[in-house]
């Protein structure tokens, strides 16, 4: 990672955290686990713009685990979507920055999601319905491990295997934080099983995010298994649990923005 990404990622961070403490809300934790994914996504494989977020030609990005908004905010705002300083009233009465992203509201979301297991069948929507239109655009999707336990992810992606949905992307955060419920073991597999190209990588190496976005088939939907860990970037908060839900203190939040300086 270059040096002019590694302090975009940390004020990226700093900005989550500071909205999250400010709002008593928010789901931090999950935001860090997804952030190298989106801002590959964002900063080297979508094609977008976002003095036009609804233009015809972009591709699209559905990010199922609605609950890693921050994340979201975050990389659009460092896109220019909108200003960073709408982070600042995440979460509060009238702010368009919700604790789930609103596409009637924030420039650039795409779908009205939260509601965990219905990112994937949306997304699956939308690439059929650019092909039937000859839209030559791809169509993305972020989902959870956990999120992987509902049935309506295995249903859409049989349906979009059945339509040979070569411009859909499924992007899989594999951070185990479902294992102690339910271990989902080889993702990939499992996809694989359903008639998608689905290949692993590590979620937090920056070439191999890019490399594998930016590939696809043209007969099949295509899987990328990301493994991360969630909370990356803030060691006191890598991979524990007690971080899913909760804010940081104020004495915790001056410690946690030192640590990304």
């Amino acid at each position: 990672m270059s040096e002019t990404g590694s302090r975009s990622l940390n004020r990226m961070r700093r900005a989550i955290l500071q909205a999250a403490a400010a709002a008593g809300e928010g789901h931090i934790a999950s935001a860090f686990s997804i952030l190298d994914l989106l801002w590959v996504a964002y900063d080297r494989v979508l094609r977008f713009d976002p003095a036009n977020p609804r233009a015809d030609d972009r591709d699209r990005f559905v990010l199922s685990k609605g609950h890693a908004s921050l994340g979201l905010y975050a990389v659009l705002a460092e896109k220019g979507f909108f200003p960073i300083e709408e982070m600042d009233r995440f979460a509060r009465y009238e702010s368009p920055l919700g604790g789930h992203p609103d596409s009637r509201k924030v420039p650039g979301v795409e779908a009205s999601t939260g509601s965990l297991g219905h990112g994937l069948p949306m997304a699956v929507g939308m690439a059929l319905a650019l092909r039937i239109r000859g839209v030559e655009r791809r169509v993305f999707t972020l989902v959870g491990d956990g999120e992987c336990n509902e049935g309506s992810i295995w249903e859409s992606a049989l349906l979009g295997a059945h339509h040979h949905l070569g411009n859909l992307t499924c992007i899989v955060d594999y951070n185990h934080s479902t294992d102690r419920a339910l271990q989902m073991g080889d993702i990939a597999a499992k996809f694989t099983a359903f008639g998608w190209a689905a290949t692993a990588i590590n979620g937090h190496d920056h070439d191999a995010i890019f490399e594998a976005l930016s590939r696809s088939a043209p007969d099949r939907p295509t899987a990328i298994v990301a493994t991360t860990v969630k909370g990356f970037g803030v060691k006191s908060m890598e991979n524990e649990p007690a971080w899913h839900h909760r804010v940081p203190t104020r004495e915790e939040l001056s410690f946690l923005l030192q640590e990304l300086k």
